[in-house]
């Protein structure tokens, strides 16, 4: 049974998704629907009021894989990604100078208590599209029931959705396959990274899921 999460962003500068390079990822922020988001579910993250007041969407995405116990920080295939700013030195994980989006303050937040770090699994995406800020793509009128559910979101999160809602979001899902067919990065993020910025509290922690089956 897959599942369907979305929220809202505060923050949209390429950290919290980061897509790059044909993959996205959720590395920081987000530990919730990190630790339980599993492969097929669906994330759909759009813009808060103080990021877009037309709560544009900000990036759909589907999970591909789970990357557990901080391996993400550690193998070669992600080498090089903006969000891959923490390392391990022998048994603990630090952040990686210069910091890039957080520092080690929020180190606890996205990985987890040493020794267990049960907060580091990472998130991948083959089958994607961010849009970021720059692309005001327009859902409201084609879909009415995410437009009000967009709309009325507030902190916390809830266990299930309706189902026209949750059809109008599958249905969503796949007419941006279809529209940006071939195409995974649309837009670019909102503003470019600043050191130390925290995308915690709304950014992280307006949360719907749901849990139907996807087709």
């Amino acid at each position: 049974m897959s599942r369907i999460y979305f929220y809202k962003l505060t923050v949209d500068d390429g950290g919290a998704p980061c897509a790059e390079r044909g993959l996205l990822s959720l590395a920081i922020c987000k530990p919730m629907i990190r630790r339980t988001a599993q492969t097929g579910d669906l994330i759909f993250g759009f813009a808060a009021n103080s990021l877009h007041e037309d709560n544009r969407l900000i990036y759909v995405a589907e999970i591909s894989e789970r990357v557990e116990d901080g391996r993400y920080y550690e193998s070669a295939r992600f080498k090089g990604r903006s969000d891959r700013i923490y390392e391990r030195v022998g048994a603990a994980f630090h952040i990686r100078i210069p910091p890039q989006f957080h520092t080690e303050k929020h180190l606890v937040h996205d990985l987890g208590k040493a020794p267990a770090y049960d907060r580091a699994t990472v998130l991948i995406s083959t089958e994607f599209r961010y849009f970021g800020g720059s692309f005001p793509e327009d859902y409201k009128a084609a879909f009415p029931a995410i437009s009000r559910a967009v709309g009325s979101l507030g902190q916390g999160h809830r266990v299930n959705i309706a189902p026209t809602l949750e059809g109008e979001l599958l249905k969503y899902r796949e007419t941006l396959w279809q529209r940006y067919r071939g195409q995974l990065i649309v837009g670019k993020p909102n503003t470019p990274p600043r050191v130390g910025i925290s995308h915690r509290g709304g950014g992280c922690g307006i949360i719907e899921k749901s849990g139907r089956a996807l087709p």
